[in-house]
């Protein structure tokens, strides 16, 4: 029988060595090399197999001659989570579903194994909780799964053993850092059993053509834990988000090798479980007051979803020497060179005031095209002035007050009309004729001075 080896693997990047070192070589951290020990993986024959984990098919084909036809999706019956995987889920494809504690996760995943058991057979294995609890879930959300084929394992080789025999169609494990492997003597959770785990599970997916869906928790920061190669391992990386004080989530997809990446499902979190929100924009502005200063609706792009979100702003008079410069759901750097381009091409003297921007929702926006809309709703908030009611904008600000075209802004100006907006205030550039088809009036702006008298 072989040896066990002796590794020491980077517990932030998942880099391995043969010898210590207080230095990470490839993520140059200090003080994150752990020791573990590996047993070797024999063949038949008795020798040591250096690729046990290979994920794919060995046999060398010509690519000219391997079959290109799309391979069957089946839906979850949930459409945004079909609109975040590109349509619905792909046959042996992986998919890695992060996010906070809490958030949804098992909930979400519970209710998609319950729902696909009409149509497919899929296997739901728990490392956390007992089978009787799952039970008690599904009994409260108001399930139907007397027929879900469920499973409390930790170990890997017995998941995929069990897997092998029973040829589920999808296999959907909570968590990935329960498992372990019995080749390792690391405890679960950390990098090297994270890595291993999810590994055998990637090839067995791949050679059988079985869907496997990992739930994985996040760090502090907001990323899954474990090894950051776990995400280039997988198929699909989806993130449960919310900002902790709202009942809706959103799902988004940071790696789909099927879909679009960057697209957005938006749910609902009640007590019979999440619901989806087929109209998102509606609900984003459900509360919205629109004779109040401070208050702009803006247009982004998720994916391929355009979605109409309010930006409010609050300026004011500042009694610190330092004033506060806040952002929620918005970048907060951005707001600050936002900010000098106020002063400096507009004149307005704020360099004394505290400015709080915020996305309601829960929102998260990183594109620039919320440039526009940010500096409308702070010029709002400073004047005490609001915008006229059905008022859209949207557009990027450059640093010496030009107001750029964002792309995409047919269809950004199609969402908006479609929910009662009469008036758009956008950049020279996203003026094309075609805006002459739309029940909507267009204001264009070429220097960000210009929107100074619209408030």
């Amino acid at each position: 029988m072989a040896k066990a080896k002796t590794q020491y693997v980077c517990n932030l990047c998942g880099n391995s060595s043969s010898k210590w070192s207080g230095q990470c070589s490839a993520c140059k951290e200090w003080n994150c090399i752990d020791e573990i020990k590996i047993q070797a993986t024999t063949n038949a024959s008795g020798k040591v197999n250096r690729y046990a984990n290979y994920s794919g098919d060995n046999a060398i084909q010509k690519l000219g001659k391997i079959s290109t036809e799309q391979q069957q999706r089946t839906s979850s019956n949930i459409k945004e989570l079909d609109r975040v995987l590109g349509g619905g889920i792909v046959p042996g494809s992986v998919i890695l579903l992060g996010g906070d504690p809490g958030i949804g996760k098992s909930t979400l995943m519970l209710q998609v194994s319950a729902q696909m058991a009409e149509v497919i057979t899929p296997l739901y294995v728990t490392g956390e909780e007992s089978l009787s609890q799952i039970a008690m879930r599904a009994n409260r959300l108001g399930l139907q799964a007397d027929e879900l084929d469920c499973m409390a394992e930790t170990s890997v080789e017995a998941i995929i053993a069990t897997t092998l025999q029973k040829k589920p169609d999808m296999v959907v494990i909570d968590s990935i850092q329960t498992l372990f492997s019995e080749q390792l003597t690391a405890i679960p959770g950390s990098v090297s059993q994270v890595k291993e785990a999810a590994a055998q599970l990637v090839r067995m997916a791949k050679q059988s053509k079985i869907t496997v869906i990992l739930v994985g928790h996040v760090t502090k920061d907001g990323t899954i834990a474990g090894p950051r190669m776990l995400e280039h391992m997988v198929d699909t990386v989806l993130y449960f988000e919310s900002d902790g004080n709202s009942r809706y989530r959103v799902l988004r997809a940071l790696k789909n090798r099927f879909g679009a990446v960057n697209e957005i499902g938006v749910f609902a979190m009640t007590e019979t479980g999440v619901k989806e929100v087929e109209n998102p924009s509606a609900i984003f502005l459900s509360e919205r007051q629109a004779d109040k200063a401070g208050s702009v609706v803006m247009c982004t792009r998720e994916g391929t979803r355009p979605l109409l979100v309010e930006i409010q702003a609050l300026v004011d008079q500042s009694p610190l020497g330092n004033p506060r410069r806040l952002s929620v759901g918005l970048e907060h750097n951005r707001l600050a060179m936002l900010l000098a381009v106020l002063h400096r091409m507009c004149h307005l003297a704020i360099h004394d005031h505290d400015v709080f921007l915020n996305a309601v929702g829960g929102m998260k926006i990183t594109e620039t095209a919320a440039d526009l809309a940010i500096i409308m709703a702070i010029i709002s908030s400073f004047k005490n002035r609001y915008l006229p009611a059905g008022t859209i904008v949207f557009g990027e600000v450059g640093l010496t007050g030009e107001v750029r075209p964002v792309h995409n802004g047919e269809d950004r100006l199609k969402e908006a009309a479609n929910h009662g907006f009469k008036t758009a205030i956008i950049p020279k550039g996203n003026a094309g004729k075609w805006v002459k088809n739309l029940n909507i009036k267009i204001i264009t702006v070429d220097q960000v001075s210009e929107v100074v008298d619209l408030v």
